[in-house]
Parts: C-alpha cells; sequence; structure tokens
C-alpha cells in the first residue's frame, strides 16, 4: 500500500490544473516515444505502447499498476519513458522497501529486452555488460529522483511542524510573561492604590461626622462616595489582572451611568440628552461613559468652577457626545493637580476602536469642548436592535470638558492595551476624589486673605 506525502495530498484549484498538464505533458511525450522508435510488427507491439502512456493518467493514484502496464510496452515497443515515469512515481510514494526494490529489478529486467526479444541471443558479451548497465542506470535513476523528492518533502513538512511548534511555543512563553506582568501590577496597584484610596475614602467619613456646615458634610460624602467608587473599579481592575483571560466587558459603566457621573462630578454642569439609540454594545456605552468621565477630571483639574454643558445625543447616524466649558475663573488658591498625560490619547484610540473620532481644542470665549462621534453600526449597537431610536427626556446635571492641552495633529497613535486603558480611567477616578478633597479642604480651612496696603498701615499706626 502506497503512503502519499503531504505534498502530494494537494488542494483543489491550481494544484490539480498544473498536476492535469504535468500529467498530459508526460504522455504526449511518451506518445512521441512510441512513435519514434516503435516500427510495428504486431498488432500487440503496437497496442502495448499505447496502453503504457495510457497508463500514466492513473500513475498518481495507482504508482504500480501504472508500473505493470508500462513493462510490456517496454519489452516489445521501446515505451522507455513511460517506463522511467511510472517507477518515478512508484518510488516518489514509497519508501525504499522490498517492494520498491521489486519494481526497480522488474523495470532493469524489461530494459535488458529493449529492441526485438529474438536479437539478445546474438548480443556478445561486452555488449551484453554495456546493455546491463544502461538498464541499471534506466531503472535507477528514476528510482533515485523519486526518493530524493520524496524525502525534500518529507523536510519540507518537518520545518514547517518545527516552526509551527516554535510560534506555539513563543506564543506560550508571552503569556506567561505577560500574566506575571499583569500579576505584578494587580499587586502593586492593591498595596498602593487601594492603601491611598482607601485613606481618603476614611478621612472623608470622619471629615463628614465632624463638619458642622451642611457644604462640608456633602462635599465629604460626595468624596467618600467618589473614592468607594474608585476602590470598587480598582478592585475589578485587580481582578481581571489577575485572571487567565481578560474580559473587556466585566463590570463597566455604559450610558445609563452617565447622569450620576455628571451629579457627583461636583462642577457646577447642566446635562441634556436629545433622542438616544436602543441598546448599544459594552464597548459603545462604556467609551460614552469614559469620555465624559475624563472631560469632566481634566475641567476639575485645569478649570474648577467654569460653567460645563454636557450633551449627548443622535445626529447623522451617529451618537455624538459634547462636553465643553466656559472660561475658567481666577486662580482659588489650590495647587493643580498632577496632569494623567494620557488621558485625551487613550480616548482617541478608544473612540478609533469604534469606527469614531474624538476632537478637544479651545473655544473662542477661552474654554475648552471635548467632542466624540460613534457611529451606530450593527457591531456597536446590541442585539437584537430596536426599530427605531427611543427618545429620552433632558434631565439637568452637568458635565465638564476637560483637556490637558490642545489636540495633536499627528495621527493617532497605535492602539494601547485594554487593561492599560483601565488603569487609566481608575487613576483619573482618583484624581477626581483628590479634587473633591481639595476643594472640601478649602471650605473647612480657608486661605487667609492677604491684608491690603491701607489695612498694613493702619495696623502700623
Amino acid at each position: 500500500m502506497s503512503t502519499e506525502t503531504r505534498g502530494d495530498r494537494g488542494p483543489d484549484g491550481l494544484r490539480c490544473l498544473r498536476r492535469t498538464l504535468t500529467d498530459l505533458a508526460l504522455i504526449a511525450l511518451a506518445g512521441l516515444d512510441v512513435v519514434v522508435n516503435t516500427t510495428p510488427s504486431t498488432h500487440y507491439s503496437f497496442l502495448l505502447p499505447v496502453l503504457a502512456c495510457l497508463a500514466l493518467l492513473f500513475r498518481r493514484e495507482f504508482p504500480r499498476t501504472a508500473l505493470l502496464l508500462t513493462i510490456p510496452g517496454l519489452v516489445v515497443g521501446f515505451t522507455v519513458l513511460a517506463a522511467m515515469v511510472a517507477l518515478y512515481s512508484v518510488a516518489r510514494a514509497r519508501r525504499l522497501d522490498w517492494q520498491l526494490i521489486g519494481c526497480g529489478l522488474l523495470a532493469f529486467g524489461g530494459c535488458l529486452t529493449l529492441g526485438p526479444m529474438q536479437l539478445f541471443p546474438d548480443v556478445a558479451v561486452h555488449e551484453a555488460c554495456l546493455r546491463a548497465l544502461y538498464a541499471a542506470l534506466l531503472a535507477g535513476a528514476p528510482i533515485a529522483v523519486g526518493q530524493l523528492v520524496r524525502a525534500r518533502c518529507e523536510l519540507t513538512d518537518k520545518l514547517t511542524e518545527l516552526a509551527a511548534g516554535r510560534e506555539r511555543q513563543q506564543k506560550l512563553h508571552d503569556h506567561a510573561v505577560r500574566a506575571e506582568e499583569r500579576t505584578r501590577l494587580a499587586r502593586e496597584m492593591h498595596d498602593v492604590v487601594s492603601h491611598q484610596v482607601t485613606l481618603i475614602a476614611i478621612q472623608a467619613g470622619a471629615l463628614q461626622v465632624v463638619a458642622e456646615d451642611p457644604d462640608s458634610r456633602e462635599i465629604a460624602l460626595t468624596i467618600r462616595r467618589l473614592s468607594n467608587r474608585t476602590l470598587e473599579e480598582l478592585r475589578n481592575l485587580v481582578g481581571l489582572l489577575r485572571s487567565s483571560t481578560l474580559d473587556c466587558e466585566a463590570a463597566q459603566p455604559g450610558l445609563e451611568d452617565v447622569p450620576e457621573l455628571v451629579a457627583d462630578s461636583g462642577l457646577p454642569t447642566t446635562l441634556t440628552m436629545g433622542p438616544m439609540p436602543g441598546p448599544v454594545s459594552p464597548q459603545l456605552g462604556c467609551a460614552v461613559y469614559r469620555t465624559v468621565q475624563e472631560a469632566l477630571t481634566n475641567i476639575g483639574k485645569h478649570a474648577s468652577g467654569a460653567p460645563v454643558t454636557v450633551h449627548l445625543g443622535l445626529a447623522g447616524g451617529s451618537l455624538h457626545v459634547e462636553v465643553r466649558n466656559a472660561s475658567p475663573r481666577g486662580q482659588d488658591g489650590m495647587a493643580p493637580l498632577p496632569p494623567g498625560g494620557h488621558g485625551l490619547m487613550g480616548l482617541r484610540e478608544r473612540a478609533a476602536m469604534l469606527g469614531g473620532t474624538l476632537t478637544a481644542q479651545p473655544t473662542e470665549d477661552g474654554g475648552y469642548v471635548v467632542h466624540a462621534s460613534f457611529p451606530l453600526t450593527a457591531e456597536n449597537l446590541a442585539a437584537p436592535a430596536p426599530a427605531g431610536p427611543v427618545p429620552v427626556s433632558s434631565p439637568t446635571a452637568a458635565t465638564p470638558v476637560p483637556t490637558d492641552g490642545p489636540a495633536p495633529s499627528s495621527p493617532a497613535p497605535a492602539p494601547v492595551p485594554v487593561t492599560a486603558r483601565r488603569i487609566s480611567h481608575a487613576a483619573a477616578s482618583g484624581q477626581s476624589a483628590l479634587a473633591s478633597a481639595e476643594h472640601l479642604a478649602m471650605l473647612r480651612h480657608p486661605r487667609p486673605r492677604e491684608p491690603s496696603p491701607a489695612e498694613l498701615h493702619l495696623s502700623a499706626q
């Protein structure tokens, strides 16, 4: 039984066409060999070479049968080429075993009788030796070439398997390295960030109890609520980092959480929501929420106290999100919070992944505006999609427009991994809590007003 190598189990199409054309060309050459070298004296001496040529049609499927059919024509009709092709097919399909050796000896015997059989007894000894050498060459060359081609195909298959194995090993190594790095990040976030945010929540709770001013108690409550929310997001993120698979949709906020986000921002914000789509994908809902969150965080850091408007609505088959703040007021005496440096960049990457765009630029009145547009494609809508948009009332709340600086004109950078973006947004939540804490500190311990020159003169007298 022949054992075909992987190279012979080719697909359809071009490979089959190439094989068919090759077989037809070999049959034509074998037929030409018969016509040139055969002078038929009997019917069988003409039919047997033709049968040998036709046997090449199924040399790939039944190589040994094709070889047996070419031997009679080789003996009586000089069909040397057909026999050599059939013997090559046998050597190509099998390893070197006793069956292949037997086929080679059969072809060798047929080559010894080249020409009319009655001429063989009249051949001299030296001519018989030359004929034997010639027959060995005609029988050995196809076997050698067939074995060489088979060995090359097997070597190619082994190299392909080896490359695939190395690629799998590299992927496993990369996965192990990423898992170790995620575990380290989770440990650091739990030991450092969670500890600091927990202290903020505890201090805010203590201030809420001892504060006599209702406004101070309200701000302390807001700080505690923001800190608890940040701890919850950090807890989810630590669990995500320690898990073996990254579930990007786990515990993610969405469109329905935007009003609460605006209300807890501590900024004079007005939220308007126009006609809204039906259920959207978790990715789109989270992108809208993070856009508003980052904008409000930036406003709290750079334009605290400035009026803010947040608008969500449909227009032109896309969901638009705009956060705009007026010109910031004078300095209130608080030290500026350190910039994150990656907020707007992460928002642009998130919008690009959903097929949308995000712009952030200053306005003519000295304020700032962040605008994001997300196309309502099938991937961005949750299944099943509703028949039409569902109008939503416009609750009042506030949203701010944050910015780390003017929008760059250079192309968007390469996407940042999901885990890095989630860490950035968790840090943004912590910065919101820090901003609220500074507001509370200024309320409880207002900065002393510097005396005017007239007051200094009176006090000197």
